[in-house]
């Protein structure tokens, strides 16, 4: 998948801004953005569900959305709301989906009892779906988003509503569809998520601001963030939060996390400025993770920031 100068606008409004992708075959490619920061824009220009203000996209060798009607057999769809019927069962689900994709009947039979299995469904076929549990519905919006086999699969915040222990069985399910060489572009809000993913990118105001494998991203901030142990925390971090150079302090438990802009000397800096404070901390250099990379490449604005804008997500 690729595409070159995306740009989506509504009005006056750009929701995506000449944004550059390629995204390798039977990769996991994890799309990250704080709302209203066009990842669902961009996503839904990629299927072809939305025409491009600008810019050229390619999806498996077709143009788009030109080529549209022909992508839409060979991609899969899933959003983060439940959106099967919660008044049939899940056997009735699956072969509803499989009748709207036009899968043969001979084949969906047989490809209806592999997800079942798969999908750990065999005691719950009759069950009504609005009947279940936020991770077997979940799965089960997984099982109907694969059921033609798709090449490309996109997942639009799938697991924004479920617990921790569903969430990590369905990410096993999307790596057991990347071996068996499906693409996938996931977009999420957690950074347990974001760091499974072979690549990532984020997006922020619309624009492309980050992309490369959770290691690349990571080890470019090195030397940038600081972990400080101070008696007082909370002291602590209104004395550093306001520092020029300093991007966050977030506390984590009895320490403070910060991030820097700029490499080198952050840690004597942020030492500096606790003692001039009059404050005792233990500081030292710290391994930059995924969330350190969002924050920076985002600027650290806050959500609620971003939605007086009005923008799509």
């Amino acid at each position: 998948m690729r595409a070159r100068g995306l740009t989506k606008r509504f009005g006056e409004l750009v929701a995506v801004d000449h944004v550059d992708l390629s995204v390798p075959r039977a990769c996991v490619y994890g799309f990250l953005g704080p709302n209203g920061s066009g990842k669902s824009t961009t996503i839904r220009m990629l299927c072809g569900l939305l025409t491009p203000t600008e810019g050229e996209i390619e999806v498996l060798g077709l143009r788009i959305p030109e080529q549209s009607e022909q992508l839409r057999s060979r991609i899969g769809y899933m959003t983060q709301k439940f959106s099967l019927f919660g008044d049939l069962t899940v056997r009735e689900n699956l072969e509803f989906l499989a009748a709207v994709q036009d899968v043969p009947k001979a084949r969906a039979r047989k490809r209806i009892d592999d997800l079942v299995e798969q999908y750990h469904f065999g005691d719950r076929q009759k069950q009504l779906a609005g009947t279940m549990s936020g991770g077997q519905k979940q799965r089960l919006a997984l099982a109907g988003a694969v059921i033609q086999e798709p090449e490309l699969l996109f997942l639009d915040e799938p697991t924004s509503a479920v617990d921790p222990e569903s969430r990590r069985d369905f990410w096993e399910k999307l790596f057991d569809l990347a071996d068996t060489g499906t693409t996938l572009l996931v977009s999420t809000h957690y950074m347990d998520e974001a760091e499974r993913c072979h690549r990532i990118a984020i997006l922020d105001h619309g624009a492309l601001v980050a992309d490369g494998t959770p290691d690349e991203l990571t080890a470019a901030l090195e030397g940038r963030t600081v972990l400080v142990d101070a008696a007082e925390p909370r002291r602590a971090q209104k004395a550093l939060v306001d520092v020029p150079g300093v991007l966050s302090v977030a506390q984590i438990g009895n320490n403070l996390r910060v991030l820097t802009d700029r490499n080198g000397d952050a840690a004597s800096r942020i030492r500096g400025v606790l003692e001039q404070a009059g404050l005792q901390a233990g500081v030292g250099a710290s391994q930059p993770n995924l969330e350190d990379v969002f924050v920076s490449a985002t600027g650290g604005k806050a959500d609620d920031e971003r939605e007086q804008r009005g923008g799509p997500a």
